[in-house]
């Protein structure tokens, strides 16, 4: 099992090394790519993270169900967009240099990808979920980096790459040594769901102007029917 957690850490990690040669230059096709990627994400929300936090409530055991009024879950998913909305009107209001924000940036990110990289990996999954992980959130944090990169450019190929790729080790490996209790998984979860429907609404989804509907379209109903499929057949 710990084969299939690390071909999911390398994948993520080669995302960020070559973000900004993966991502198309010609702007057609660049265009195309962000509405398949702004696909993939928001049908990623709709049909596996939100019924996964209905899970995670549903999940919480003795005694800590006394306490429950069956929103606790999406409540800290709440948290966590309001945290992460915080955090970048922080960094933005306080700007003093473009290197200063680069790093604050770039921790901030870092921070986000050990999370995510966290959350991925800390629950077993077999071969079928981990292509369907990859699937997923490659595009997302490729579209992320992507966008760093075009404000950051010498920034990022010097440190950034790096330093995300060291948030994805961080989680993985805290994923794979340490055992938390599965109440504190759930928390994490929805903190990181929280943040990643922020992110994917803010950064993912393109503008009308810039959205290719067509492939936007195919890439939602495409990916919404392998899902439903994968989750009928393996009970996910």
């Amino acid at each position: 099992m710990l084969l299939i957690p690390f071909l999911i850490g390398i994948v993520f990690i080669l995302i960020h090394f070559f973000a900004s040669v993966l991502v198309p230059r010609d702007k057609l096709k660049q265009v195309k790519w962000f509405s398949f990627s702004g696909g993939l994400a928001v049908s990623y929300i709709f049909i596996y993270l939100l019924p996964t936090l209905h899970k995670q409530q549903a999940a919480i055991e003795e005694p800590y169900r006394q306490l429950t009024m069956e929103s606790e879950i999406y409540f800290v998913g709440l948290l966590g967009v309001v945290l992460f909305v915080g955090i970048q009107i922080v960094i933005q209001q306080n700007y003093i240099s473009h290197t200063s924000t680069f790093w604050s940036v770039i921790v901030f990110c870092a921070f986000y990808n050990a999370l995510v990289s966290y959350s991925v990996l800390s629950f077993e999954v077999s071969a079928i979920q981990a292509l369907f992980y990859c699937v997923a959130i490659g595009p997302h944090f490729m579209a992320v980096a992507h966008d760093m990169w075009r404000k950051f450019p010498v920034e990022y190929n010097r440190y950034g790459r790096y330093i995300l790729a060291v948030g994805i080790i961080s989680g993985w490996i805290i994923a794979l040594t340490t055992e938390l209790t599965p109440l504190f998984k759930s928390i994490v979860f929805s903190l990181v769901s929280g943040a990643m429907i922020f992110t994917v609404f803010k950064h993912e989804l393109p503008s009308e102007k810039e959205t290719h509907f067509p492939t936007f379209l195919i890439s939602v109903v495409i990916y919404s029917a392998i899902t439903i499929s994968l989750k009928f057949v393996f009970e996910w």
